[in-house]
């Protein structure tokens, strides 16, 4: 919402609420900026407003971002299995925030939407790195809080878990495999499989 807010502030476009930005948030920097845009029915060249999204982002990767609880203490409970982050954020932003937050050790391969030719709901960017792990899609998980992560989850093959207090819409869970509302759930899931 800040980052958002900052970009579109020298321009004459409303600010977004922290429920308007959830609502336009899954796709990448891009495409919210596009449905803001189209919402605000304003016409002005995307460019400027990723280059100063960007720029906030990059200078505020956490101000206003804490890990949910239990997260920490999850990722060192499953240290034996490989970890991923598939964002459609831009790759730079998503390593910031996971090294502010100490948890980069935790992951090894983290991917944005500039990574792959193609963003979630596309299962590409799943299954390159899942060709990256030398993994089948059944060996897997894709755990997330939008219908994007469990559409590109469930193209690609893998078994899905929900995570229900992210930025999900209401009934983007309705196709997962798993439904958790608190991450330390998600042990018990990986172990079972």
């Amino acid at each position: 919402m800040h980052a958002v807010n900052h970009a579109i502030s020298p321009y004459a476009i409303a600010p977004v609420t922290l429920q308007e930005t959830k609502e336009l948030t899954g796709e990448g920097a891009i495409r919210l900026m596009e449905k803001l845009l189209k919402k605000r029915e304003v016409d002005l060249e995307i460019s400027t407003l990723i280059d100063r999204f960007e720029s906030y982002y990059a200078e505020h990767p956490v101000s206003h971002t804490v890990a949910y609880p239990g997260v920490p203490e999850t990722l060192r409970s499953l240290r034996d299995y490989r970890k991923a982050v598939i964002s459609n954020k831009f790759r730079s932003i998503s390593l910031q925030v996971l090294e502010k937050l100490e948890l980069s050790q935790h992951f090894d391969e983290v991917t944005g939407v500039d990574t792959f030719p193609e963003r979630k709901p596309s299962p590409l960017p799943v299954l390159r790195v899942l060709d990256r792990f030398a993994a089948k899609p059944e060996e897997a998980l894709i755990v997330g809080d939008s219908i994007y992560d469990i559409r590109a989850g469930r193209a690609a093959g893998t078994k899905t878990v929900a995570v229900t207090y992210g930025y999900g819409a209401p009934g983007f869970s309705d196709d997962a495999d798993f439904i958790i509302t608190d991450f330390p759930q998600l042990i018990d899931i990986v172990k079972r499989l």
